[in-house]
C-alpha cells in the first residue's frame, strides 16, 4: 500500500496499490500491477525485471531513491520476500 510511501503522503495521494506476482516454483516475477498517480511512470521496473528473469531479492535489493514512488516496487518485493522493513508484514497462510 502507498500509505507507506513517504512521496505519496508529500503528494496526499496514498490511495495507490503496486503488487508484484511471484512464479512460486522459481521465484521470479511474472506479473505486476499498479494503481495510483504516475502508476505508468512504475510499470516499466516491473517489465524490465520481467524480462531479465528478476526475482525478488534483485528487486528488493535495486536502489529505490527516496522519497518517491518508484520505492513502493521495492517494498511490494521486500513484502514478498519477507524482508521488508519499512511495512509489517502479514502472516502468510500456506496453500491447501
Amino acid at each position: 500500500p502507498w500509505a507507506a510511501s513517504g512521496r505519496s503522503l508529500s503528494l496526499g495521494r496514498d490511495e495507490g496499490l503496486t503488487k508484484i506476482l511471484f512464479d512460486e516454483a522459481t521465484g521470479q516475477i511474472i506479473g505486476c500491477g499498479i494503481v495510483g498517480p504516475n502508476a505508468g511512470d512504475l510499470i516499466a521496473e516491473a517489465a524490465l525485471g520481467i524480462e531479465m528473469g528478476a526475482d525478488a531479492e534483485d528487486i528488493g535489493l535495486t536502489i529505490h531513491p527516496h522519497p518517491t514512488l518508484s520505492e513502493t516496487i521495492g517494498m511490494a518485493a521486500e513484502m514478498y520476500a519477507g524482508t521488508i522493513t519499512d511495512l509489517i508484514a502479514p502472516k502468510r497462510i500456506p496453500p491447501r
